[in-house]
């Protein structure tokens, strides 16, 4: 049965941005850090080993749904995430800006996360839905639409930026169901637990 998904790396004290983090600075100082475990050198998505195993279910995901602060900060990505035409959900309470218009796979949801992920796992079919945003990932824990989270635990420790998880209204409790352990990157998959 298709999942929906947060894929997110993030550093040993729970950052997913660095300080300074905004519109004008993506992510925050020094924020590709907690990324580098899928680059090459040169800024490309890796293709080998784990990296490539990863970012290969990434990428099989069916339909997309990312908080609006996310969205807007990359341009809703163009209109195409992975580039193979998968449709983007982004709840928000209010309308998008006027760059939407130029990108129909992005779909604004105004009735609430439940709606966002319900419209998201429709237009995936049988492939998983990809999560991506902090704000995004606790309310669709605390509406019990979120299924999986894929955390990439990076070895260091930022000291400030945004938290994945510093609001969640309730405890979660999850169960491990992978954890693959690199140089770069300890990557632990696990599936919330209801």
């Amino acid at each position: 049965m298709p999942s929906s998904v947060l894929y997110m790396s993030m550093s040993l004290d729970g950052y997913i941005a660095a300080p300074n983090d905004g519109p004008g600075n993506p992510g925050g100082d020094n924020f590709m850090r907690l990324h580098a475990w899928g680059l090459t050198p040169d800024g490309k998505q890796r293709t080998d080993g784990t990296a490539g195993k990863i970012f290969d279910e990434y990428n099989a995901t069916g339909a997309i749904v990312v908080g609006r602060r996310t969205a807007e900060q990359v341009d809703h990505w163009g209109g195409d995430h992975h580039g193979r035409g998968v449709p983007i959900f982004v709840p928000s309470h209010r309308p998008p800006g006027p760059s939407v218009a130029n990108y129909p796979l992005v779909t604004y949801v105004t009735d609430g996360i439940e709606s966002a992920m319900a419209q998201a796992k429709a237009a995936a079919g049988d492939r998983d839905v990809l999560v991506q945003g902090g704000d995004t990932a606790q309310r669709a824990l605390e509406a019990e639409v979120l299924d999986e989270l894929q955390i990439h635990q990076i070895p260091v420790l930022f000291g400030g930026g945004r938290r994945l998880f510093d609001v969640l209204p309730s405890r979660v409790e999850l169960d491990i169901v992978r954890v693959v352990d690199t140089p770069e990157s300890t990557h632990i998959r696990y599936r919330v637990r209801r």
